[in-house]
């Protein structure tokens, strides 16, 4: 499937994300909704858009946060297959309807204080791996 190529500008954020700031969520609010760009702007990021197709919008973006991926998908089916595969490069995946924001664990608990949404964490892949060569 298509989408699984774009996983890889994902796994690459999120090796770039480093450590964001510990945003401390008191109250999620209700799940945001809208284009790419209006969640871009509700958590004040101009989105630096990777792919645009019919399936899938994925942009970068950086606020005072950190940095990370949005996406934003033509369907349910289609969200939850890349969040499936990407879930592999390990990171937090803040998920709403039909969008998902991706980076380190503070970056999404800061962006779900403002767009609400479920967080999934993906695969710790160095928990299961030896550090000798």
């Amino acid at each position: 499937m298509r989408v699984t190529r774009l996983l890889p500008a994902a796994a690459a954020v999120l090796a770039l994300a480093g450590c964001g700031s510990g945003g401390d969520t008191k109250a999620v609010p209700p799940t945001a909704t809208g284009s790419l760009e209006s969640l871009a702007a509700e958590v004040k990021c101009t989105p630096n858009m990777q792919i645009d197709s019919d399936e899938v919008r994925q942009a970068i973006c950086k606020n005072p946060d950190g940095r990370f991926v949005f996406a934003t998908f033509a369907t349910d089916r289609g969200q939850r297959e890349w969040i499936n595969d990407a879930k592999d490069y390990g990171g937090y995946y803040l998920v709403g309807r039909k969008w998902v924001a991706v980076g380190d664990d503070g970056v999404v608990k800061a962006l779900r204080g403002t767009l609400g949404g479920d967080v999934e964490r993906g695969t710790n892949h160095a928990a299961h791996a030896g550090h000798g060569g």
